[in-house]
């Protein structure tokens, strides 16, 4: 291990992870927009749309995403749509992220027992109101494991981003390892650096958790 060679990478790294962040996380919203509305949609079985979306959490749930990012990034081109990498990054994880996140709202929505939703509507509240002030806190809080754990296994999926000639931490790596043959230095900042971003928010989704679970049973 030659610290000299460590301490040369890490600038490269750094832009590396600040990339890889930023594209992770920006898929994870898109990704919770989606499965939010989704989920509501299946919840209030809206008929033509409840089908689009069982199609569409079919399709991307069972397919890899690196399949999705080299259709979305190499094939739409044929057609006319041109993407750039990093849109094309941001998409990729939204989309197969948004159909983790319906099933997991969903099931959320589900948990809710129906007598809560019948007598907010029989005290006068609208739809909405009942949606939002009576389903969606509870739901959330059942959800939240399953909210985090998807926000973590989207955040490891960016190491796929390299395939579409994004610098993020696995092209980085890559890239040194076949220019200066420095496996072992460029694996262990690579592996440092995925602990990085990963870990901090693995600890906040366990105290989230805790909070929510706390709230919920009133401990």
């Amino acid at each position: 291990m030659d610290i000299n060679v460590l301490i040369t990478y890490i600038p490269l790294y750094n832009e590396a992870l600040l990339l890889t962040f930023k594209i992770g996380m920006l898929g994870i919203l898109t990704a919770f927009a989606i499965g939010l509305s989704g989920a509501a949609a299946v919840y209030f079985k809206v008929p033509v749309v409840k089908k689009i979306l069982e199609i569409y959490i079919e399709l991307f749930r069972n397919t890899p995403l690196l399949v999705q990012l080299f259709f979305i990034y190499f094939a739409l081109p044929k057609l006319g749509i041109r993407i750039d990498a990093e849109t094309c990054g941001v998409l990729g994880l939204g989309l197969i992220g948004g159909a983790y996140m319906i099933e997991t709202l969903r099931s959320g929505f589900e948990s809710i027992d129906k007598v809560q939703s019948e007598s907010a509507l029989s005290l006068g509240m609208t739809r909405r109101q009942m949606f939002g002030s009576i389903i969606l806190p509870q739901a959330f809080s059942v959800s939240m494991p399953g909210i985090m754990a998807n926000v973590i296994f989207l955040l490891k999926e960016t190491s796929v981003f390299s395939t579409i000639s994004l610098m993020d931490l696995m092209f980085t790596a890559k890239d040194l390892i076949g220019m200066y043959a420095k496996t072992i230095e460029c694996l262990f900042l690579l592996v440092v650096y995925y602990l990085i971003m990963l870990l901090p928010i693995s600890v906040l989704g366990s105290f989230i958790e805790r909070r929510v679970r706390y709230a919920q049973f009133g401990d």
